[in-house]
Formats: structure tokens, C-alpha cells, sequence
């Protein structure tokens, strides 16, 4: 059998074609799932333009998409933890040796009309669940998710800051009230993202060109910002963050770039006692939490989609990702 992939090509002539190439066959401890829905997140479009590169794939092309929900369509032999038929969503990687493998990155991942899986990484879902608010719940919900829990150690009645009202900003908003950070500060230049913060659950959306930015956010804390969350990176959104940072502040790092990390003002950051954390993904445990949480109606992930683009429009959804027309959230692939 024959399937359609959206995959990057690696090399002088880096690129995102459509492929046509074989449905892969489960081996032991695996999976065929077929793909119902995948997200596209900002890492592929870095993916693709070079600002990010694998780091244990092997060869030069690899199909793209960490973000990926379907039913169980094969079974590896001997597998019997699944069955055809299964809600599922996937986990973005793996552990192999004890390094962490990311999907649709060291390995073929969910750009296609099947993917395989191994069976650790599968995550049942609910029927009320849509495959296409669950594929994102990895990476999109759970990154976030795991800068607020895990290393920003946010607790309930302190003052936040989220700098960055897309992807993953816009879930770092909901889940910070979901703790019950308050007061909840959203820093964005666009008028729009600044009103979906608002809608998100934030309780003041600044402009980062505002020159009383500072100034208003003492004025809204008293002490200044117990964690501020830098989901865009950007250098200047670091900079502007830390000088909002409380005594013991954290600023956390949740945005990838390959810029130096740089702190104006040092002996004031190490005076006041503040920190610099990075952030990078989320565990397994957060993307199940995430799931628990949603069938109970704790979290709402229908907002979140901003459009459903067939496969074959893969590239039209890197470029409006990229070009962020329609102010999107997460633009979801369905083959």
C-alpha cells in the first residue's frame, strides 16, 4: 500500500515535499496507527527554514509532526497492550538508550495517513474527545503545562507573566489559572492576541512597546512577577521580562532560539536572588494529566483550533503558521 507524507528533506536544498511511500508495517512492540489529525507547530516550521535540525535521525528525510491523534489500525506481533479500533493520541517521543528521540523529528512522525507507534507512547483517549483538539494535547497543552507545574513551580496566588499569546502562550494563560496564579499578566504586540489573553482567562493583556510596562505590572503585583514565562523567544522579550521578576522571581524559558542569553542588570539579578530556568517539552505524566483533566471538563481545547487544512495543504499551513494569518493557535492537518 501506498500513502501520502509531508516530509522534510534535509541537505543544500532543505524542503517540505509530499511523498507518496509505502504504509509501514508494525514490528514488535508497535503499532500502525492511522492519523486522524496533526497539529503544526512552530518547531516544524523551524524544522523546515533550518533554525532547528534533528538530532539523531537517520538519513535526510523524515516526516514531520509530533502532534498526532488516531485509531490503532495494526498491531506489531505479540502486541496485545491495544486493539484495533482505540482512541489514541501519541506521545512526541521516546526514551531509546536514554536519550529522548522526538517524533516527526529523529523519526518519521504524524504527517501521513499512518504512523507507527510504539506502544508505550499511546495515550487512549475519550469518544468525546476530537482527534482534532487531542493531537495537540502533546507539546501545545503539555509543554506549557510542565513549565508551569514542573520547573516554574507555580503556586496558587502568585503573580505570572506570559510574554508570547500564541501556541503556547495562550494554553500557558489557561493553565496558570487553572493553578490559580493570580494576578495573571499577558504581554503581547498584537491587539488580537492580547484580547484572546483576556478571554484565555489573563487578568491584564500589556503591549510590549508600552513604556509604563514595568510600571504597570509593580503597580498590578505590589512585589513585581513570581515567574514569567518567555513563550516566544525572543532576547528582547527576556530582557524586558527579568526586570519585572519579584525578589526569588523565575524567569523560564519555554521558547526555543539559538540567540545567546544575555541579562542586563546582573548584580541586581543576583541581589534579589532571581533565577533562570530553562524549559524544554513536558513528560509523559503531563500529557495524561492533561487528559484526565479534559475528561472531566477541567480544560476547554475547542478555542484552540484555528483552522482544519487537508493533508495535502501541509505547506499552505507552515506559511500562514509562520506569516500568523488569523492570529492562529494551532492549525490542525487531517489526512
Amino acid at each position: 500500500m501506498i500513502m501520502l507524507a509531508a516530509r522534510l528533506h534535509l541537505g543544500p536544498n532543505r524542503r517540505l515535499e509530499l511523498d507518496e511511500v509505502p504504509v509501514p508495517e508494525p514490528g514488535p512492540d508497535h503499532v500502525l496507527v492511522k492519523v486522524e489529525a496533526a497539529g503544526v507547530c512552530l518547531s516544524d516550521v523551524h524544522l523546515i527554514d533550518g533554525t532547528l535540525s534533528p538530532l539523531f535521525l537517520e538519513g535526510d528525510v523524515v516526516t514531520l509532526g509530533h502532534e498526532v491523534a488516531g485509531t490503532v489500525h495494526q498491531l506489531g506481533p505479540g502486541v496485545t497492550a491495544a486493539k484495533v479500533g482505540d482512541r489514541v493520541l501519541l506521545q512526541a517521543g521516546e526514551i531509546r538508550g536514554g536519550a529522548t528521540f522526538t517524533r516527526g523529528v529523529d523519526y518519521d512522525g504524524g504527517w501521513a495517513e499512518y504512523t507507527l507507534a510504539r506502544i508505550d507512547t499511546l495515550v487512549p483517549i475519550p469518544d468525546d474527545l476530537p482527534f482534532e483538539q487531542a493531537c495537540f494535547i502533546p507539546d501545545a497543552v503539555s509543554t506549557p503545562w510542565a513549565a508551569v507545574t514542573a520547573t516554574a513551580e507555580v503556586k496558587a496566588g502568585e503573580a505570572v507573566g506570559v510574554w508570547g499569546v500564541g501556541g503556547l502562550g495562550a494554553h500557558g494563560v489557561q493553565l496558570l489559572r487553572l493553578v490559580g496564579a493570580a494576578p495573571i499578566i499577558a504581554v503581547d504586540p498584537l491587539p488580537a492576541a492580547r484580547e484572546r489573553a483576556l478571554e484565555f482567562g489573563a487578568d491584564l493583556a500589556f503591549d510590549p512597546a508600552d513604556p509604563e510596562l514595568r510600571q504597570k505590572i509593580f503597580q498590578a503585583t505590589g512585589t513585581g512577577l513570581a515567574a514569567a514565562f518567555d513563550f516566544a523567544g525572543v532576547a528582547a522579550v527576556r530582557e524586558q521580562a527579568v526586570v519585572c521578576l519579584a525578589p526569588q522571581g523565575r524567569l523560564v524559558l519555554v521558547g526555543l532560539t539559538n540567540k545567546p542569553i544575555t541579562i542586563t542588570g546582573g548584580t541586581a539579578f543576583s541581589f534579589f536572588q532571581q533565577q533562570l530556568r530553562g524549559h524544554y517539552g513536558s513528560g509523559p505524566e503531563h500529557v495524561t494529566q492533561l487528559v484526565k483533566l479534559q475528561g472531566l471538563q477541567r480544560v476547554d481545547f475547542s478555542r484552540s483550533v484555528s483552522a482544519v487544512l487537508p493533508l495535502a495543504d501541509a505547506a499552505k499551513a507552515v506559511h500562514a503558521l509562520d506569516a500568523k494569518e488569523g492570529n492562529p493557535i494551532r492549525i490542525v492537518l487531517k489526512p
